[in-house]
């Protein structure tokens, strides 16, 4: 469920690092919220007798007026690319990526007016690499809600400074995932306690819709979407992104709507290696409505900002198919499942093929 990148050598003059820019009408609007659970101590650190997390929160807003967001500051820049065995870049080069949302913008809206998505990165990943699929979102009226698994990732800043590692980082075996996602569906319903309970953390909390909210993530981060739902029912509809499940779906099943999205190399049914048996195996016990999808050309990283980055620093992930074109597939598709489960928008791109996107193939 991790990722290495090889690289080539880097080209002689490399524009300015960006994310793609968001589709939607709405500017977007970004802040960083601290959030500290101390009803369960820390899963990975015993002397830690709180769940500390860091979350992205990005938003509709009609202001364009401030700094925009940093994607990663130059020390977690090193760590994701020291991680990745990267060093024909500069170490902070990812912290001159050009983003698109407006820190601290004022956020726009009729209050519980927007449906809220949250999403998990992959393993050792920061929640930044999820960013163009957030703030596309949010330029189409969502709130998205990106959450920094601590001590599951490469490197998480704090406000007072502090910077965590990765202590989860060791030996993989299967309880060692389980433990990683179901930690995370923890994660996912105290950052929902906190962003719509009676006392929430955040200034535009009033704009949430609580009757609509979805969850979608990026390989372990995706395959933990299923133990979120089945633990809190809120999440009204999740979505897979090239994630690997632990294990199968409960024989008790999942009656909400649900979407896998992965390598058509990895997850086409009967691939060799595991990966597509997991979602097979899970398969028949989605019991609402379902989606399988698999698209052509793409690699693990090519369905986050990885992706577009990576082309963009000269670096090749061995995907066929452009990092700028990964992300559009991405963000279209993964903002049709949204639209139709929580706005109730009907979605004809996902109920056959589409000529606009060639590289998708409808599996079930």
């Amino acid at each position: 469920m991790t990722v290495a990148l090889s690289s080539t050598p880097a080209v002689a003059e490399t524009p300015v690092p960006h994310l793609p820019d968001p589709t939607g009408r709405h500017e977007v609007g970004v802040t960083s919220v601290y959030l500290n659970d101390t009803s369960r101590p820390d899963p990975w650190m015993s002397d830690v007798d709180s769940r500390e997390l860091m979350v992205s929160l990005f938003y509709p807003t009609a202001s364009t007026a401030g700094p925009v967001k940093k994607y990663l500051t130059p020390a977690e820049s090193r760590a994701l690319l020291a991680d990745g065995g990267i060093t024909t870049v500069p170490p902070d080069a990812l912290s001159t990526v050009r983003t698109n949302a407006v820190v601290d913008a004022r956020p726009s809206g009729r209050p519980r007016s927007r449906p809220l998505v949250v999403l998990s990165p992959g393993f050792k990943k920061p929640r930044a690499t999820l960013s163009s699929i957030a703030e596309d979102l949010a330029s189409h009226g969502y709130v998205v809600a990106v959450v920094d698994h601590t001590y599951e990732n490469v490197v998480t800043t704090f406000p007072d400074g502090r910077v965590t590692d990765c202590a989860a980082c060791g030996q993989y075996d299967l309880p060692f995932w389980r433990k990683l996602s179901r930690g995370r569906a923890a994660d996912v319903s105290f950052v929902l306690d906190e962003l719509t309970g009676p006392h929430p953390r955040w200034r535009g909390a009033h704009l949430i819709d609580p009757r609509h909210i979805a969850m979608g993530g990026h390989s372990v981060g995706g395959a933990s979407t299923i133990d979120a739902m089945l633990a809190d029912h809120r999440i009204r509809a999740g979505v897979d992104i090239d994630g690997t499940l632990d294990a199968p779906i409960p024989d008790s099943g999942l009656d909400r709507p649900f979407m896998f999205l992965g390598r058509a190399n990895t997850y086409t049914p009967g691939t060799p290696g595991g990966a597509a048996e997991s979602w097979e195996q899970s398969w028949p016990r989605l019991t609402g409505w379902r989606r399988w999808l698999v698209v052509a050309g793409m690699e693990h990283a090519s369905f986050t900002d990885i992706g577009v980055l990576a082309e963009q620093f000269g670096l090749d992930l061995g995907a066929d198919t452009g990092g700028d074109r990964g992300a559009a597939i991405t963000r279209r598709y993964v903002r049709a499942f949204f639209d139709l489960h929580l706005r109730g928008e009907r979605q004809p791109l996902l109920e056959r093929p589409s000529s606009r996107f060639p590289e998708v193939s409808v599996v079930g």
